[in-house]
């Protein structure tokens, strides 16, 4: 009856003699894992309970990634006296993930591991596993898993950070409206641009360029919309698109950036010689607006 009515609440507060708490564990009164609350490991994964990824591993925009978490040191207690190796472990856990700018790249995730454990469960490791998506158009660089988790029974909480890496598109970001990686193109798909944009009568005109420095509205909403004007070298404008393209929405991680794409067909009574290229672009909730002016040729 010691034992019920006194031990447990000296155990748990840290009273006991060393020799005392080693008794315990040798009687099987304590859980093996007693000690201070540790995270055992934290890994990420291509799908649940997949291998773990190695550092060098790059997500990229749009991946689901998924993180498991194991602990060690957590503590227990008797919840009922009248079956001593009858014990409950509780743990609650939080979870945020940031971007390399230290922008949560989605809601923190929360939850708790409430088990009820009997003496064959002395080897049983508490963990947790969540899943979240790579934004799409995240930039790339170092990102940053925070999981903060408290032992219930122990009163003592702990924090671990693992950092993982996504290969995403770089647009350097602007105070203002801007076009960022202009590039001419000879067709949609082409993944680079052109050295020298010269074309042929007949041709399509390809171009891509991203969309940076717009303003965000309440939950980061976005209205971004460009047109194209062709212009000769002296200024005069010989075609005009003023509504391209348009791109709204809204999310719970702000759009860093927009891709543009365009094209124009140059018809073959196009006449040789040199053009110019301008993009009008406009941030409907900043109310701002830019040109960008790009030479190119028709031979």
């Amino acid at each position: 009856m010691f034992f019920e009515a006194v031990i447990p609440e000296a155990v748990f507060r840290g009273r006991l003699p060393r020799a005392c708490v080693l008794w315990l564990l040798g009687a099987g009164f304590l859980p093996a894992c007693w000690g201070a609350l540790s995270v055992d490991r934290m890994a990420l994964h291509q799908f649940e309970d997949g291998p773990m990824l190695g550092s060098n591993y790059e997500f990229l925009p749009g991946e689901t990634a998924y993180f498991s978490c194991r602990l060690a040191g957590y503590q227990t207690f008797v919840k009922d006296k009248d079956k001593e190796d009858n014990r409950t472990a509780k743990l609650a856990w939080d979870l945020r993930v940031t971007d390399p700018a230290g922008t949560l790249i989605d809601k923190p995730s929360q939850g708790r591991i409430d088990a009820d454990l009997v003496r064959e469960d002395k080897n049983w490791i508490p963990k947790f596993l969540v899943s979240f998506v790579i934004p799409p158009f995240a930039p790339g660089g170092s990102y940053r898993i925070t999981a903060h988790v408290r032992d219930e029974v122990a009163s003592k909480e702990i924090t671990g950070t693992l950092e993982f890496k996504v290969r995403g598109h770089s647009a350097e970001p602007s105070d203002t409206l801007l076009g960022r990686n202009f590039r001419f193109l000879r067709a949609e798909d082409d993944s680079g641009g052109l050295t020298s944009p010269i074309y042929r009568q007949g041709d399509t005109l390809w171009a891509r360029f991203d969309i940076v420095g717009f303003k965000l509205g309440d939950g980061n909403k976005y209205t971004v919309d460009y047109g194209l004007a062709i212009e000769n070298p002296a200024g005069k404008q010989l075609f005009s698109q003023p509504e391209a393209a348009e791109d709204n929405g809204e999310s719970f991680y702000p759009k860093r950036y927009i891709p543009g794409v365009l094209s124009l067909h140059l018809d073959n009574t196009v006449a040789k010689g040199a053009y110019v290229l301008v993009v009008i672009l406009r941030d409907q909730i900043g109310q701002q607006l830019k040109e960008e002016r790009q030479p190119f040729e028709i031979e």
